[in-house]
């Protein structure tokens, strides 16, 4: 388990990538918010200033007069997380006079197109060079690269400016790209984009150069990729490509925030942003910039710059150093190993309580570590380790341990259902004689005509039929959780209910019928060409109070079932053989399985040993099997029928049932019913007679 942890460290295979994440943003809650330095405030344009200044965008005198407002204020950088790409005619002048004679330095948005396709169009090589001269002034100015192998940049297709009068006016321009990770949720801010020749800096960085008063700037790389950005004295860490981790301050709104309309309409106190950086952004619902952050899964764009901004002033980074790899792969070896050296040797519980020990230390270490050293150390691949190496090690123990009881199982298989293995496996004591009254639907099956090839073969090749027929039936039986009782001969005793309670029985039962009867079609296929007989059986199935437990003596006993709805299970299964039919259920079944299945009523039928008439139906197959026209046409007529006989209308039933044999030649039941019309019409039966026929036979 510890190589295959290794490989996947190696690899770090997206899924677990996200995972990790996801626990890094745990340890984000865990921690709680902070209260980010008074610095940074945002100016909304929320659902309470397009109510007063109407919809977006607005005019760009409106947004001259906020940053004249602000200016006034005594802000001293402003920085807008949205762009003016295209004409106001008429009022672009007033903003790029705001903008020029601001006292606060202006930072303007812009952003990346990464991709040539996220864009839609190609550029011509000239309209991306002008577009990147445009931002001659914002880029970096300089660049410390140690020898060796150049970095490799984040690189992007083109930038989308605002328009250059504007630039030219403010202070500066910075890209707001924020990309997501592969979740969805942006944790780093990329301090370095390359566009051409030249590396740009994001907004944030920009506002914050503004703000400590624009001392040295300088992007820094090193033979393992980018390692960060100098602000005079400034370091602000990144990865080797160039990104910031984000330290989240807490939820939405943990910066101040002010109404831009509050701001136009001077509603604040004087003062309120003076020697502040104003981040300008929107957050209304429709026109924001809303996305999924640690703390929240909706977070607007414009407070993950404010959150960059105050990084950078406070210089309270988050770090993910190149060392903290090393102490990844050492943790894995070593929680792995000394899991592995001291489960085997203890207790189950001790294993456990070793196993949960080293997992809670490790969780406590890398979770001290973030929050008092702001260092993030993996721990998905450690915790998959110790976990992964517990588990095998837990497995390999049950596997040792439980041989004598699969030996046990293997033993008694072949004689009960696998339910009630397990009930003897997991309480021996409830093995015993005996047993309890339930409602249970029990199915017989026996084999036509096999007597007859008995009798003309050899012992061993009828065993090695027999024995085929019931182990393909007996997986029909327990594919639908029924508990084989027993052959007897070549008949099939099944139960469905017991000892495992299912209150849908009947239609097991019933679907297990016409399962076997499936298989009994295709086996019979193989077994012709393979000089076997074609086997055909008749299936009774039936529903009642049966007594069912371990039934027997102290020399013997089996699980099984007992009562008169067997009995009549077994009339059922016999009572095929006079309606030429192979799956007859009793009226009991037929009631809890409404809808579910075809069914063709029978006949009222007394069956030898029982008083009382019962009902029976003729599973026909599922409720949505296919019929040919002329079989559900002679249902149709059968039913019919069936009710001119019970009217002792001899001759329109005979007439309805030879029509049922005409589009169906092979209807056993119609044939039946035509010899009986035959007969009653010359010696009908008794005035009490009643529509009932009495099954003399067994």
């Amino acid at each position: 388990m510890i190589a295959i942890t290794v490989a996947l460290f190696a690899l770090d295979p997206p899924f677990l990538e996200v995972v990790e994440l996801n626990w890094l943003d745990l340890r984000f809650r865990v921690r709680g918010p902070i209260a980010p330095a008074p610095a940074v405030v945002v100016a909304a344009i929320d659902e309470k200033s397009l109510e007063a200044e109407g919809r977006w965008p607005w005019p760009r005198s409106r947004i001259a007069a906020l940053v004249q407002a602000l200016s006034n204020d005594g802000a001293k950088v402003v920085g807008f997380d949205v762009t003016f790409a295209e004409q106001d005619t008429g009022n672009d002048a007033a903003l790029a006079a705001a903008l020029k004679e601001s006292s606060a330095a202006v930072v303007l948005g812009y952003f990346f197109h990464m991709r040539q396709a996220d864009l839609g169009y190609p550029l011509g090589a000239g309209d991306i060079e002008r577009r990147i001269a445009a931002l001659e002034s914002s880029k970096y100015p300089l660049v410390r690269q140690a020898a060796g192998e150049p970095a490799s940049w984040i690189k992007a297709y083109a930038p989308q400016n605002n328009l250059d009068m504007f630039t030219a006016a403010a202070a500066s321009s910075g890209y707001f790209n924020v990309p997501s990770d592969l979740d969805g949720d942006v944790r780093w801010m990329p301090l370095a984009i390359q566009s051409g020749e030249d590396l740009f800096p994001p907004l944030a960085l920009l506002c914050a150069w503004h703000y400590l008063g624009k001392p040295q700037l300088a992007i820094r790389a090193g033979r393992y990729g980018v390692e960060g950005v100098e602000i005079a004295e400034r370091f602000i860490p990144t990865d080797e490509d160039g990104r910031l981790l984000l330290n989240y301050r807490g939820p939405p709104v943990t910066f101040p925030y002010y109404s831009a309309s509050d701001i136009l309409a001077r509603r604040l106190p004087p003062g309120t942003f003076r020697d502040k950086i104003v981040l300008v952004g929107a957050t209304a619902i429709g026109i924001g910039d809303l996305r999924s952050a640690p703390f929240a899964p909706v977070y607007p764009g414009v407070e993950i710059h404010a959150t960059a901004i105050d990084n950078i002033l406070v210089g309270d980074f988050l770090a993910r150093p190149r060392w903290s790899k090393v102490l990844d792969f050492a943790a894995i070896i070593i929680l792995g190993l000394v899991v592995g050296a001291t489960v085997p040797r203890a207790s189950a519980l001790g294993g456990f309580l070793t196993a949960a020990a080293l997992l809670l230390l490790y969780v406590l270490l890398a979770g001290g570590l973030f929050l008092k050293a702001r260092v993030w150390l993996n721990m998905v691949y450690p915790v998959l380790a110790l976990a992964g190496t517990y588990t095998l090690l837990t497995v390999y123990r049950y596997v040792s341990e439980e041989q004598e009881r699969k030996r046990i199982k293997l033993a008694f298989q072949r004689y009960v259902a696998p339910d009630v293995i397990e009930i003897m496996l997991k309480e021996p004591g409830g093995v015993r004689l005996g047993g309890h009254e339930d409602v249970l639907t029990g199915l017989i099956s026996d084999l036509e005509g096999f007597t007859t090839f008995s009798e003309r073969h050899a012992p061993s090749e009828i065993i090695g039929v027999l024995g085929d027929y019931y182990a393909e039936m007996t997986e029909q039986i327990y594919a639908q959780q029924g508990t084989l009782v027993e052959y007897v001969g070549d008949e099939i005793f099944a139960l469905f209910g017991a000892p495992v309670a299912q209150p849908d029985h009947a239609r097991r039962a019933c679907a297990t019928a016409l399962a076997m009867r499936s298989r009994r079609a295709a086996l019979s296929d193989e077994w012709v060409k393979a000089g076997r007989p074609r086997v055909k059986a008749r299936t009774g199935i039936n529903t009642g109070t049966m007594l069912v437990g371990n039934i027997g003596s102290k020399y013997r006993f089996h699980y099984g079932a007992i009562g008169d709805p067997v009995n009549l299970t077994s009339r059922l299964e016999g009572l095929n053989k006079t309606y030429g039919t192979d799956i007859i259920l009793s009226d009991h079944t037929a009631r809890l399985v409404p809808g579910m299945f075809l069914l063709r009523e029978l006949d009222l039928v007394r069956v030898k040993g029982r008083q009382e008439a019962l009902r029976v139906h003729e599973l026909l197959g599922a409720a949505d099997a296919p019929l040919a026209d002329e079989q559900r046409e002679m249902l149709k007529l059968y039913a019919l029928g069936l009710a001119a006989y019970r009217e002792r209308r001899w001759d329109d039933a005979l007439s309805l049932f030879r029509q049922c044999l005409v589009l169906w030649p092979e209807d056993g039941p119609s044939r039946t019913f035509e010899r009986r019309c035959r007969t009653f019409r010359v010696e009908p039966p008794p005035e009490d007679w009643g529509g009932m026929f009495e099954q003399l036979t067994k």
